[in-house]
């Protein structure tokens, strides 16, 4: 049979203050009272918001130019690339009086995101080639049923709203073509 081998250490006993716990609770005092005379840090939400870090990635939007046209062209490129599939874009075909008519091929009939699916992942913001598609600053996404979370292209451009157009390159694209080829 195998002898077991270990040693046994010997304990001081307590002392009559130490059985008291007394300066154990006045350690946790101190603590306590130096947490109180702290500043808190908790804020009355919904009216004091905490600060948005630089490069946040909020809810998608969709947004318009300054001219409120809208910018999506209906490319798709921002479905295809949804790693969850949350976005659904149905094409539609530009109305004939419309100002840029002849130079935009088509525009979304239908839009969605279902923010239940979504992971704020920015790729259908990378993706896009008309900037239509914006990760906005709010994080405060709610909703009393999953059909109140999926948001349609009118809740898209009610929470993205405008966004002035840097390019415009419609605009230079319509310029082009009523003056004709440039010899």
């Amino acid at each position: 049979m195998a002898t077991q081998n270990y040693k046994v250490i010997p304990r001081k006993p307590l002392r009559w203050w130490e059985k008291l716990y007394i300066p154990q609770v006045i350690a946790g005092m101190k603590i306590t009272l130096g947490i109180m005379l702290r500043k808190p840090v908790t804020l009355k939400y919904p009216e004091e918001r905490p600060t948005i870090p630089k490069g946040y990635r909020g809810i998608p939007t969709l947004v318009k130019d300054q001219n409120g046209r809208e910018k999506c062209v209906s490319c798709q490129l921002c479905e295809f690339v949804c790693p969850p599939k949350a976005i659904r874009v149905t094409p539609g075909e530009i109305d004939p009086n419309a100002p840029d008519a002849e130079v935009i091929e088509k525009a979304p009939k239908a839009f969605e995101i279902n923010m239940l699916r979504c992971i704020y992942c920015g790729m259908c913001q990378e993706v896009c080639p008309e900037e239509a598609i914006w990760l906005q600053n709010e994080y405060s996404l709610n909703g009393y049923s999953r059909d109140s979370l999926v948001h349609d292209k009118e809740k898209l451009y009610e929470l993205g709203g405008t966004l002035p157009d840097k390019h415009l390159k419609w605009k230079k694209k319509a310029e082009a073509q009523a003056h004709g080829p440039a010899h």
